[in-house]
């Protein structure tokens, strides 16, 4: 195996586990989130960022839970029709950002701060403050274990070859467009629902994994994303049912975070290959993250052993249903509004 692959494979298994098993032991408000948001960072093959970097990546989930929180809430509240126009206008630009080559990672925060704050948009406002604060606190955390993780695992230097490498071209404005409502049309019904039907904080986690499904609708251009929107919800659900089931028969934090390291270790195999990403990376990262997106709530619920369980199935199952939702979706899309980019195939 390349080393240069191994190194990040371990930082990725590795890294998750750590920033799982501090999260466990301090056990602050949403401690889950934390390890979700650093195995979607350490999944891409990209250094450490500065502290000017960090800020940022920070700053775009807080603008879009403020969106949600002060703009988009009070007028589903009062005007549910401008409310909605609101939503499709924040989510098609927050993918149009990313599409239209900008920083996929600032645009993933952006979305999921867009889209979380809708899970609980019908509850009071001082849980929505709660939770806004949480769901901040734990993405600083998150930038604080990337950095660390790249501390213990540092990146192997990469002989450049001589001569240099062009910069990727950047999609037409046509295909960016194209692309933001591809997305929008994957997420958007969702939240729709969630914000008028199903206000709880129980439903977080369904709509992290429906905002990063968006995401990967807009990073994937081939006319598989709807095979892969499914194979990364199956992947993920598997690896979460062997989890918690081997957890029922032991429940030991220290499992937990071996179980995480080594899905990690498993599934980054797929994710990284020589000196860049496997062809199935887009599919085995966020299986990756529907993993850890499920688990990791469940585990933490106070309830007994057999309510906790029901919720995990519950969560599995509506993760599973919105992603059948998710790749008909794409699929109809792309029928009527076939995209004039060259197929590529990632090496």
């Amino acid at each position: 195996m390349d080393p240069v692959a191994a190194r990040r494979i371990i930082r990725l298994g590795f890294g998750t586990a750590l920033a799982l098993l501090i999260s466990q032991v301090f056990n602050w408000q949403l401690s889950f989130i934390a390890p979700v948001l650093l195995s979607f960072l350490l999944a891409i093959p990209m250094p450490a960022p500065g502290l000017k970097g960090g800020i940022k990546f920070v700053l775009a989930l807080l603008i879009g839970i403020w969106v949600s929180t002060w703009v988009i809430l009070p007028f589903q509240t009062y005007q549910p029709l401008v409310g909605v126009l609101l939503i499709i206008a924040a989510c098609f630009w927050s993918f149009y950002y990313s599409a239209s080559g900008g920083s996929p990672i600032m645009g993933a925060f952006l979305t999921l701060g867009l889209a979380v704050v809708t899970a609980v948009g019908s509850v009071s406002i001082d849980q929505i403050l709660a939770i806004n604060a949480a769901l901040s606190f734990n993405a600083v955390i998150a930038i604080a274990f990337l950095w660390l993780a790249h501390a213990l695992f540092p990146d192997i230097p990469v002989e450049q070859k001589a001569g240099a490498r062009p910069p990727p071209e950047l999609p037409s404005r046509n295909e960016a467009i194209r692309s933001a409502w591809r997305s929008t049309v994957v997420v958007l019904p969702v939240i729709i629902f969630f914000l008028f039907y199903a206000g709880s904080a129980s439903y977080m986690v369904v709509m992290i994994k429906v905002a990063s499904m968006g995401q990967q609708a807009a990073a994937d251009k081939a006319r598989e994303t709807g095979k892969d929107l499914l194979m990364s919800t199956i992947i993920g659900g598997i690896g979460a049912v062997i989890m918690w089931n081997l957890l029922d028969i032991w429940p030991s934090l220290i499992l937990y975070v071996l179980l995480t390291a080594l899905g990690g270790l498993i599934m980054g195999r797929k994710i990284f290959e020589g000196k860049g990403m496997h062809r199935g990376a887009g599919v085995w990262s966020y299986a990756f993250l529907t993993m850890l997106v499920l688990i990791a709530p469940s585990l933490m619920d106070q309830t007994n052993s057999t309510a906790a369980a029901v919720k995990f199935y519950d969560r599995l199952g509506m993760m599973f249903w919105a992603t059948v939702y998710a790749t008909a979706a794409v699929s109809v899309f792309d029928a009527f509004w076939r995209s004039k980019a060259p197929q590529t195939v990632v090496e």
